[in-house]
């Protein structure tokens, strides 16, 4: 048997969920992104765990055994049992009766074959048991080891249960595909065939799924993707992908980590924001990133007014859609501008100017030194300012 190894599905108390079902003679069986990350070797953030109990026994199990035991999908089988203060959502074994999109009509079921088939992708459908051993109903294994993302059964099928799915595709195949297959055609085609159907989502949950898409360390294979298929107008109509591989390379060429609202600055497209549902945060940080990289200020200004990390990321922006390298001296410039202060303040300026003269002529003259390369003293200044 192939086995999972990783500290966190050995730990005890991830075991002793298990334990609760098996002792009462009921499967416990770990199941999708847990799976599929410790096969990977990857970390794992969330534990699945799927049972042939029903959710009012898994909860009454759990009590039983001291674990608070929470129904946080209780109707459609799933409680989340907390053990090591970690939870682990456990979830009766299902099979869809009726879809409408988010929303699902189940049956429960007796087997993981059956609880496969209602999963979206192939390599979200490998089970474990506690001992460590998998076990792949659909294939799933093959897929992953191929790094292949691919619908489970029809793709076209897939998606209409949920178009979130479509975008779900293509963040998947930037985590987790491999970047020089390309994306899987049956998939592909389904998406672009059904791209429509996104305009049906919540602005929420299609943010949520391209912020999620957009911190995977290269995005844009899928994100060019998204665009040739028809995906991305739908999504965020006017984005254009071009710039983003150059962007990616100056990240990682400059040490900057992914971030999506960086990555969401390259794309542009009408009002991100709003169809994004981006945090009050987020929107400010996206509206900062986009007029600095606009400006024709130089490293040293921008860092100056931006400070240093606004700054370079401006100039990685700047340069990504110009198509241009960084300038070699970024680095000392930034800190050039990050260390400058401006040697004039208005009581240096009085008498002689006051109200909204003092103020246009202290911006004049910060004008005039940051064109100076901040060389200008304070003296030179003060005599500019007497000349008019």
């Amino acid at each position: 048997m192939t086995r999972v190894f990783g500290d966190w599905f050995f730990a005890d108390h991830t075991q002793s969920v298990c334990a609760v079902l098996t002792r009462a003679g009921y499967r416990a069986l770990f199941v999708g992104g847990c799976v599929r990350n410790a096969l990977l070797g990857v970390p794992v953030t969330d534990i699945d765990i799927a049972t042939d109990a029903r959710p009012e026994t898994v909860m009454a199990l759990a009590e039983a055994a001291g674990l608070k035991a929470v129904p946080t999908g209780f109707d459609h089988g799933t409680v989340t049992v907390v053990a090591g203060h970690l939870p682990h959502e456990v979830t009766t074994f299902r099979r869809d009766v009726e879809t409408f999109g988010r929303r699902a009509v189940v049956a429960f079921a007796d087997s993981p074959e059956e609880d496969a088939r209602r999963r979206d992708f192939t390599m979200n459908a490998i089970y474990a048991t506690p001992e460590g051993a998998v076990i792949d109903p659909l294939g799933g294994l093959s897929d992953l080891a191929a790094r292949r993302v691919r619908f489970i059964d029809d793709a076209d099928a897939r998606i209409r249960e949920d178009y979130l799915r479509i975008l779900r595709f293509f963040r998947f195949h930037a985590w987790y595909g491999d970047p020089d297959a390309g994306l899987d055609p049956d998939g592909l085609a389904a998406a672009a065939a059904n791209s429509a159907g996104i305009e049906t989502l919540s602005k929420e949950r299609i943010g949520a799924e391209i912020r999620k898409l957009l911190a995977a360390p290269d995005p844009a294979p899928s994100v060019a993707a998204m665009a040739a298929a028809g995906v991305l107008a739908r999504t965020l109509p006017g984005a254009d992908p071009r710039a983003l591989p150059v962007l990616v390379a100056l990240e990682q060429a400059e040490g900057l980590p992914p971030d999506p609202v960086r990555r969401l600055a390259a794309l542009g497209g009408e009002a991100p924001a709003r169809r994004l549902r981006l945090s009050k945060a987020e929107a400010r940080r996206l509206e900062r990133l986009t007029g600095a990289a606009g400006q024709m200020a130089g490293a040293a200004e921008l860092a100056y007014r931006l400070g240093p990390d606004i700054a370079r990321e401006a100039v990685a922006l700047r340069s990504a859609a110009l198509g241009q390298p960084l300038p070699r001296d970024l680095t000392s410039e930034l800190a050039r501008g990050a260390a400058a202060r401006f040697p004039l303040s208005a009581a240096d300026l009085m008498p002689g100017y006051d109200g909204a003269a003092l103020g246009a002529a202290l911006k004049r003259l910060e004008a005039d030194w940051i064109a100076s390369g901040f060389r200008l003293s304070a003296a030179e200044l003060i005599a500019r300012a007497r000349r008019g």
